[in-house]
């Protein structure tokens, strides 16, 4: 029986993650937007990931085909709705939609119940 402890993934001092991002091995996603997968593929089931925005990256308009959880770590992210500060919690239900904008850069935590639907075009 293999350790279960091994398959844990445990990631500290979340807050302080601009402190030790460069240790994570991010991937290009969108455009000025990095991820680091926690779980999933984002194409098939559940997923969470810690998505990195540059002062200005984007994330094209998409919709949501279940709930998102998005937990704002460091920096500031806006949509069509708000704006998001280090410390808030937006939950979007399924069937809503948004695009987002980080003008200064930010980390966050994104937990997605199922896949979104991008409403235009993707950009690595």
């Amino acid at each position: 029986m293999a350790n279960i402890s091994d398959r844990v993934l445990k990631l500290n001092d979340l807050f302080q993650i601009s402190g030790w991002q460069q240790k994570l091995p991010w991937k290009p996603f969108q455009e000025g937007v990095d991820i680091y997968r926690l779980y999933g593929d984002g194409e098939t089931g559940p997923t969470a990931a810690l998505l990195r925005f540059a002062p200005g990256g984007r994330i094209p308009m998409h919709e949501h085909t279940g709930f998102e959880h998005i937990f704002v770590l460091t920096g500031a992210q806006v949509d069509e709705n708000s704006r998001a500060e280090t410390g808030m919690l937006i939950i979007n239900p399924p069937g809503t939609s948004h695009s987002i904008l980080s003008e200064n850069g930010c980390i966050v935590l994104a937990i997605y119940e199922k896949p979104v639907k991008f409403l235009e075009a993707v950009k690595p």
